[in-house]
């Protein structure tokens, strides 16, 4: 038989009808300050990012003094985070710069509560993950209505290992919250990298000569969907598929990297049948 949220909840004296569970990502986020990082490497970041709540949510909030926190690991899986004791407060009183991106909540615009981590299932923070079903965009649930099945147990909070450069294989969407030992690999290694469009088929052969690698090369395609390139321009914004074709070995010249590119130009045709124009 599977093992259900709600069963954990009542293990700990903590009745389903009283708690609602929240489903946290942000798609938008500044790199490397998606929920899944602010709760990682920042709590008290995470815990304003908790906080403040728009007011079309208030209703959803007030209903249940007990919020079930999970986010969303740059893997795709539901990890649960923490009981948290919240409260509604007040209307945001004050400009409140955002913990996840640039941005500024303005006074005014939205609500905030006050939201106290409890030690209740501390011991499985980080460690259990559940199937929260087809209705990701449902973020906010009753636990008492949505009784999730946990998938995974793990012994510790563990990120995954690196896969190796030339396994690698991610979507441009996934680059800004990425996975840290991942990104410190992708920094130091420099090469040839490959584009795939899902929806047009077509390849774009690039290569990665900066101090930061491929994560900063990636990092510029996350940011504005074609890190300056002419062809990828004239498309319609695509979540490319990156890969890695060749790494350039440490005494390679940015000359040396230019001329595998032009190699893997070649071998896939990619200026006769894809988005190289030179």
């Amino acid at each position: 038989m599977p093992v259900l949220f709600n069963s954990i909840l009542k293990q700990v004296d903590i009745d389903p009808a009283h708690v609602i569970l929240l489903r946290h990502q942000d798609k938008k986020a500044a790199p490397a300050r998606t929920p899944y990082d602010l709760w990682r490497d920042n709590p008290s970041a995470f815990d304003l990012y908790q906080s403040i709540q728009s007011f079309d949510n208030r209703p959803k909030f007030v209903r249940a003094p007990i919020w079930a926190s999970f986010v969303v690991t740059p893997g795709g899986a539901t990890m649960f985070v923490g009981i948290y004791y919240a409260s509604y407060r007040s209307v945001l009183a004050e400009d409140t710069p955002n913990p996840h991106n640039d941005g500024v909540e303005r006074a005014g615009t939205c609500d905030t509560y006050d939201v106290r981590l409890d030690d209740k299932l501390s011991d499985i923070s980080g460690r259990l993950y559940v199937d929260w079903g087809d209705g990701t965009r449902a973020w906010i649930q009753r636990a008492d209505n949505q009784n999730k099945e946990v998938v995974e147990l793990h012994p510790e909070f563990k990120e995954p290992e690196f896969p190796g450069l030339l396994n690698f294989i991610a979507h441009v969407s996934e680059i800004p919250g990425m996975y840290k030992n991942w990104v410190s690999v992708l920094q130091e290694a420099r090469g040839v990298y490959l584009l795939s469009c899902p929806r047009t088929r077509e390849q774009y052969v690039g290569s990665a000569c900066g101090s930061e690698g491929f994560w900063q090369r990636w990092q510029n395609y996350a940011s504005d969907g074609h890190g300056g390139n002419i062809a990828l321009m004239s498309r319609e914004p695509s979540d490319y598929q990156v890969s890695i074709l060749e790494v350039a070995g440490s005494a390679s010249t940015d000359n040396d990297i230019l001329q595998m590119e032009s190699r893997w130009k070649t071998k896939l045709q990619s200026r006769e049948m894809g988005l190289n124009k030179n």
